[in-house]
């Protein structure tokens, strides 16, 4: 009796067809194209035999050729039970004696597997549980970038740069830094009016990024007029003196308000507010670097020698943090911060200031230490406040400029609130000629 086709033929299925020939030899594998995976292979045979996975298979009883059969057929003497799984966990021959499929045939003429079929053998195991060794040969699921490796517990993924104790790509921070440095130096050494272009390009970009910053707490004050009275108040600093300066930073908060008022004012005392921070932080407090490089006769040593106290103040900072850090200096704004490095930085700032105006502008040494403690302190400062404003703002970076800095504003801040203390000293100690 044989089943009836489920979509309503009346056309006999599987074997009992009259019209088709008997199916051939059986298959090493149900789709022959597919190549089985490594772990399925069984030790000690040839490459291309492996154990076959559990397929209803049985002899024929007419012919003893082996083949396909639904397993379902009543009168199928290889049927299985009604939940799908043969009851001694492999397949039956001819004399219902437990035939399993890649095993030899043992000295009874059939294929035996374990003597015990209660007790499969670790081969037979290994078709139903591969293991762990399995795991380790089966293929990867999912593409690998080229050149990189998946990590291990015993190797970790290459490809990416490891980054430093301080959380920075040490390599591409040195690289960013001279360059950064050659930036000001170089327009310095040749021609100093052209420090003037470099510094008001600074505080374009700085300006940019905070502009960004800032809408994460939804503050939208305005670019346009914020970046051109941000140039201008350099410009103002460097040719005409303190006084432009002051007037440049006037200048540019009423061009915003009235740029603001166009919008509407939803949200006017918050843009305004934003506004306000932005322009004193980024291009009043730059606008000291551009009165130092305007004094005559030593406006660039005095921009090289700030600079410089700026640089030794950080690259002490970081390397006596990194040895000796274990206190927090301020744990809540920026966790890396210790207080051994922040004796580094004054250190190393009191000792190179103490040198370089000694050097180049005849002060006694105690003076030179104590304007590299100043501007280390302010620097830190600095440093330290901007951490606090992209805690709140709950960002990482100011933006993604610079590889190993982050930002432009990120490397900024410390110089921000040291050009400042740099020039009202160097004011008292070195006093600008006329």
């Amino acid at each position: 009796m044989s089943h009836l086709d489920p979509y309503g033929s009346a056309e006999p299925r599987g074997r009992e067809r009259p019209d088709r020939p008997a199916p051939g030899p059986a298959l090493p594998w149900p789709e022959p194209q597919i190549e089985p995976a490594p772990w399925a292979r069984r030790p000690g045979l040839a490459p291309d035999r492996h154990v076959e996975p559990r397929t209803r298979t049985r002899l024929d009883p007419e012919g003893g050729t082996p083949h396909h059969g639904n397993g379902n057929d009543p009168g199928d003497p290889g049927r299985w039970p009604d939940d799908g799984n043969p009851p001694d966990g492999g397949r039956r021959d001819d004399a219902g004696a437990p035939a399993y499929a890649g095993f030899p045939a043992g000295p009874n003429g059939r294929s035996d597997g374990p003597a015990d079929p209660d007790q499969p053998t670790a081969q037979f195991e290994a078709v139903r549980d591969p293991g762990p060794e399995a795991a380790e040969i089966a293929p990867p699921t999912g593409r690998r970038q080229r050149g990189r490796r998946r990590a291990g517990a015993g190797r970790p993924v290459t490809g990416q740069p490891a980054p430093s104790r301080a959380g920075r790509n040490l390599p591409a921070a040195i690289g960013v830094g001279l360059l950064l440095g050659a930036l000001i130096v170089v327009p310095l050494a040749l021609y100093p009016p052209a420090f003037l272009l470099v510094l008001a390009a600074a505080v374009g970009v700085g300006i940019w990024e905070m502009v960004r910053a800032v809408r994460r707490a939804d503050a939208h004050p305005p670019l346009v007029p914020l970046v051109a009275g941000g140039v201008l108040t350099v410009g103002l600093a460097g040719f005409a003196g303190l006084d432009a300066l002051t007037l440049g930073l006037a200048v540019t908060l009423l061009g915003t308000l009235v740029w603001r008022l166009g919008d509407g004012t939803a949200g006017l005392a918050r843009d305004l507010v934003a506004a306000t921070v932005i322009t004193v932080y980024v291009p009043f407090l730059a606008g000291f670097a551009a009165l130092l490089a305007a004094a005559p006769d030593d406006g660039p040593l005095r921009v090289l020698v700030t600079v410089l106290a700026v640089v030794l103040s950080d690259t002490g900072g970081y390397a006596a943090g990194v040895r000796f850090g274990k206190r927090p200096m301020a744990p809540r704004i920026s966790p890396k911060k210790s207080w051994e490095g922040f004796a580094g930085s004054v250190g190393a700032a009191a000792l190179g200031s103490a040198v370089l105006l000694w050097l180049l502008f005849d002060v006694a040494p105690w003076w030179g230490a104590l304007f590299g403690v100043a501007v280390s302190c302010a620097a830190v400062l600095g440093d330290l406040a901007e951490s606090m404003m992209k805690r709140d703002l709950g960002i990482k970076d100011m933006s993604n400029l610079l590889p190993g800095h982050g930002g432009l504003m990120d490397r900024l801040d410390s110089i921000l609130f040291a050009v400042p203390t740099a020039y009202l000293l160097l004011a008292v100690y070195v006093p600008v000629a006329g």
